[in-house]
């Protein structure tokens, strides 16, 4: 079966990367990382067969061979010629807060919070409620962010001075799909917590959550078709389908030992890159600027997409369950085996056991947590969080320097900050 989504073609092959081993390791502060994405990738290969990819700076070189052979690919993710594997320089600046980062579009957040209140429907008091339960939790409103972000920074290239209605309404739809996507995501997860809060189904009910978002997606639906944009609609719309998609695609491959990396990255980008991709793409679409432009934005909200997924499912097994607002290890145990123990499976045939049996023995979560930890699997899918990190930053250089590319950038420092 063929089917191609937006710039994931998977009519393709799963490319199969395999390292020289000379990975380049290097630190970055906020300068540093902006100029190494500016570094040339050279003999590229971008054909359908076989390649080999060398990308040289200072002198140092490390090459990428990579072979087409089964079903489905996320092309671009590795295609783009291979990205270097670099840690943050310890001590050399102050961590990232969000509320430093977003304050360029503070005022343009102001204006999104009150605004949600009304979209969603003041008719509608249980469902404005269910919501609030949401909207009010904590939620870190990046995703709108990311629309003003992308939305003043292409304006720039454009000689726009203000956003237009359609910036403003499209960061408020996509904050609409992103929240009808947590509450039925908790439904069909049977989750109790979300973000240290109890989830609006375990407050109201499942009936309620559903309906609350159902609501939601055809009320973002609604202002989406009054953009009156179709590159636009067809854009968001698709995001809604990704979203059943990739449920779909986790609810077949539960507790599966042989899931591979790229099914989990196919997986990752409709449950999260998708929206983001999307969003920044819209917001570069409503600046008017040129085709590659928008190219570029998707290329980076998917590529930053991917990333804080893999940061997240670091995150499941490396924090508390009060620093996460959920159980920890609550992804494995409900058998969605994310990239940290993909990697560990290569390593642990015990891991495999463990999994298959799904947790029958006491104290056996414990012990395979402690098994991916001890195998090598978190390091590992750094990594692959770093890599897509600096994709996203060379996606950004077709933007004028300034605040607004500045904040881009640091948005993808912010996410692998957080595994520190």
């Amino acid at each position: 079966m063929s089917m191609t989504c937006h710039n994931l073609d998977f009519s393709r092959t799963v490319l199969d990367v395999v390292a020289c081993g000379c990975y380049l390791n290097a630190t970055f502060n906020r300068s540093s990382v902006r100029n190494y994405a500016k570094s040339s990738c050279k003999s590229r290969s971008r054909g359908h067969g076989g390649g080999i990819d060398v990308c040289r700076r200072r002198g140092i070189a490390r090459c990428r061979v990579s072979s087409t052979r089964t079903p489905e690919t996320l092309r671009n993710e590795v295609a783009q010629g291979p990205p270097p594997v670099f840690e943050l320089k310890k001590g050399s600046r102050s961590p990232i807060s969000l509320t430093n980062l977003f304050e360029v579009v503070a005022e343009d957040l102001g204006t999104l919070n009150q605004n949600l209140q009304n979209i969603v429907g003041a008719e509608n008091p249980l469902l404005m409620s269910a919501a609030e339960q949401i909207f009010g939790a904590g939620g870190k409103r990046m995703r709108p962010a990311l629309v003003f972000l992308v939305s003043r920074a292409t304006a720039e290239l454009v000689g726009l001075k203000e956003l237009t209605m359609k910036h403003r309404r499209l960061a408020e739809i996509i904050e609409m799909i992103h929240t009808a996507s947590l509450i039925h995501d908790d439904v069909l997860d049977d989750s109790d917590i979300r973000r240290g809060k109890e989830t609006v189904h375990q407050l109201y009910g499942t009936r309620v959550a559903v309906l609350a978002g159902d609501f939601m997606f055809a009320q973002s639906s609604w202002y989406l078709a009054n953009l009156e944009n179709l590159e636009v609609i067809k854009l968001i719309s698709q995001v809604i389908k990704d979203f059943a998609s990739g449920e779909i695609k986790q609810a077949s491959s539960l507790f599966d030992c042989d899931v591979e990396l790229e099914e989990y990255l196919i997986k990752s980008y409709y449950k999260t890159a998708s929206l983001i991709a999307a969003s920044t793409k819209g917001a570069a679409i409503f600046s008017g600027v040129d085709s590659d432009v928008c190219q570029k934005m998707y290329e980076y909200g998917k590529n930053l997409g991917l990333s804080f997924q893999v940061i997240d499912d670091i995150l499941d097994f490396t924090q508390s369950a009060e620093q996460l607002g959920k159980p920890a290890g609550s992804d494995l145990v409900k058998g969605n085996l994310t990239a940290p123990v993909i990697f560990a499976l290569e390593k642990d045939p015990k891991l495999r056991d463990i999994i298959e049996s799904e947790f029958s023995e006491p104290n056996s979560l414990d012990e395979a947590i402690g098994l991916v930890k001890s195998s090598g699997g978190i390091e590992r899918a750094q990594e692959l969080a770093k890599e897509k990190a600096y994709l996203a930053i060379q996606n950004l250089q077709c933007l004028p320097q300034g605040a607004f590319r500045l904040a881009l950038e640091d948005m993808v420092m912010f996410n692998l900050e957080r595994i520190d």
